[in-house]
């Protein structure tokens, strides 16, 4: 409406490019583009959450104005990125900077986002929605900023529909970098025919075939707990569940059933 305002990421180029195509509104962009009319630097994540420094800049000024030490517990660049898209419309709707760090640090998350659900053994595991490739990409980004490069991170994964990973299957095949170690269980379908040629085998040969050192079937997740027991070897790795099926189930379960199996 006339009256109202837009709130624009600047680190995307489509995004950038819509923003050229209204004139006529206020437009508000945030980010880590330093373009931006607010932007984050310094961010830091560990398994408490995620602290960075915003840095506000309004559009044909010259002084920038600074909040340091901003806390969210939420792990991870894209979590940071969507709290700016909330600041921005917080400050737009009159909130203070007290009140805006005030919400930050007690916001309690979105269930099935980098969700931790459960431990065993040191070893910690996450339940996580992500089924893109970019939402992938994005979450074992955040589970390796936790981790450091000195603790692995294992990511299971259940593809969901057969046309999405045949669909964006090179994309599948490149998103896994920051896991130490990738176990495919077979897709789930969500009502879908099966595809030919399209299946969790071809996306582990798909993820060796562009270099990752470590990816594997598991022919279904009711034997996860015994597959991530062969895959635990120092007790501080991180386990993170990927999926919009019945992965969360298992997710869920995982701990009690390591220790069921270690009993």
């Amino acid at each position: 409406p006339f009256y109202g305002f837009a709130v624009l990421c600047a680190d995307h180029p489509e995004v950038q490019a819509l923003a050229s195509r209204i004139p006529d509104r206020r437009r508000i962009t945030y980010g880590f583009n330093p373009q931006s009319d607010l932007w984050a630097v310094n961010v830091r994540s560990d398994a408490e959450g995620s602290t960075f420094d915003l840095v506000l800049r309004a559009r044909g000024a010259s002084e920038e104005t600074r909040w340091i030490g901003l806390k969210l517990p939420m792990a991870g660049r894209h979590n940071v990125q969507n709290s700016l898209a909330a600041i921005a419309v917080a400050r737009e709707l009159g909130g203070s900077e007290e009140q805006i760090r005030a919400a930050l640090s007690k916001f309690g998350g979105v269930k099935r986002r980098f969700t931790p659900v459960g431990d065993w053994n040191g070893v910690r595991i996450i339940d996580d929605y992500g089924h893109h490739p970019v939402e992938i990409a994005a979450v074992l980004r955040a589970a390796r900023d936790v981790q450091g490069r000195d603790k692995r991170v294992i990511a299971v994964v259940q593809p969901h529909r057969y046309t999405r990973l045949r669909d964006l299957f090179e994309q599948f095949s490149t998103c896994f970098n920051d896991a130490d170690e990738v176990l495919v269980a077979p897709v789930y379908a969500a009502g879908e025919q099966p595809i030919d040629g399209v299946s969790h085998a071809t996306l582990v040969k798909g993820l060796i075939n562009h270099g990752h050192r470590s990816a594997r079937v598991i022919e279904g997740l009711g034997a996860l707990a015994s597959e991530i027991s062969k895959s635990v070897k120092t007790g501080d790795e991180m386990v993170v569940c990927l999926g919009a099926g019945d992965i969360t189930s298992y997710a869920n379960a995982l701990a009690d059933e390591l220790r069921a199996l270690k009993a």
